[in-house]
């Protein structure tokens, strides 16, 4: 009897969303693609595709036209330089926007004689904003990244998303801008200072990590920095919100959707954050203080915390996420599980498990 599932591609699929997403999708047939290939599941095909390369485009258009899959996840990112390894911001570029407008153009191609794949779906960032936010903002609110690769490219690829939507013949298109991703299998800039992990490359880094030992959390002096409120949304939560749109059948109004996505309930302090992690706080004299020291963990190996980062971990950047609730309707508190609070204490819940391959959320 022949295969009656239908079909997904979601790329990226080795990373960690990926690997809390594959379980929310038994019911489906499962196109996966990476560089490396996750943990084998009875519904998964796995294929090796590099985005960051330009045949990518028409190798993933073959792919389309074989599988015909019903909807396109596209995950595949590069977040941190370190863990990954990629670590040429040009070779960035290519994987996160160069890579994200050749999944787009494979899609309207496979899609030019009957529009097979109806939905498209694709997690920016809050990052793309940027860092000093006037106030929770809505979806309206004109994007903005500062200095941090990673925020640069999240905007760009927001932007390309967007201007490339209309061309999708047939095909709705999801554009999610969630916060910091939370959880005990999260590992993640904020997350990671947070947690203090000595996550760099070093020998000096690896003994800390074999010892146990945690950086402190720093922020500079001035209680500003510790009354800044921050977001979170577990990971697992943002699987829940995929598998639902996947499965969605009401239609949409318009051909773009874009929605923010945090967790429920009242944002909390940075202050209160580091109470909950159970972390050491360091004050340093001021934003340059803080640069400088960031600066140092990163080029020795230290942490993987780029000194780019630094407005992210002192501003305060938070969004509305009304317009989530209205697009889950009843079904809101059964997606969105955990308040951002709990998402939280959930990351510090057990230990982290080893770090994930590939270059993905």
């Amino acid at each position: 009897m022949g295969n009656t599932k239908a079909t997904l591609l979601v790329t990226g699929i080795s990373g960690n969303l990926g690997a809390r997403l594959l379980p929310l999708l038994v019911d489906y047939q499962v196109i996966g693609v990476d560089l490396k290939p996750p943990a084998p599941v009875d519904n998964l095909r796995f294929v090796s595709l590099d985005l960051g390369l330009e045949e990518s485009c028409r190798e993933l258009f073959l792919l389309l036209k074989e599988t015909q899959p019903v909807a396109v996840l596209h995950l595949a990112f590069v977040i941190d330089p370190v863990r990954t390894g990629v670590l040429d911001l040009e070779r960035m570029w290519q994987i996160n926007v160069a890579g994200t407008a050749r999944v787009m153009e494979a899609v309207t191609e496979a899609n030019r004689d009957s529009p097979v794949t109806t939905r498209f779906i694709f997690p920016s960032s809050v990052s793309a904003y940027g860092s000093d936010l006037p106030q929770p903002v809505n979806e309206d609110y004109p994007l903005g990244a500062r200095t941090l690769p990673y925020a640069l490219h999240k905007m760009e690829s927001d932007k390309v998303v967007q201007q490339r939507a209309p061309a999708l013949r047939g095909c709705s298109v999801y554009l999610l801008r969630p916060h910091i991703f939370a959880g005990a299998s999260v590992e993640n800039y904020l997350v990671g200072a947070f947690r203090g992990t000595p996550n760099g490359r070093s020998s000096r880094a690896a003994r800390m990590r074999s010892e146990g030992k945690r950086l402190p959390c720093m922020l500079p002096y001035g209680s500003r920095y510790l009354e800044n409120k921050i977001q979170f949304v577990h990971v697992d939560d943002m699987a829940r919100l995929l598998a639902y749109i996947v499965r969605r059948t009401e239609p949409e109004a318009q051909r773009l959707t874009i929605l923010n996505v945090a967790g429920r309930g009242q944002s909390p302090t940075f202050a209160q954050c580091i109470e909950m992690a159970g972390a050491k706080l360091v004050r340093v004299p001021g934003k340059w203080a803080f640069r400088l020291v960031l600066q140092y963990l990163w080029t020795s190996g230290t942490s993987a915390i780029p000194p780019e980062a630094l407005p992210y971990m002192t501003g305060e950047y938070t969004m509305n996420t009304d317009r989530l609730q209205r697009f889950l309707g009843a079904e809101y508190e059964e997606v969105i599980r955990y308040t951002i609070a709990d998402a939280f204490r959930d990351t510090f819940a057990t230990t982290p498990p080893p770090q994930q391959s590939a270059a993905v959320r």
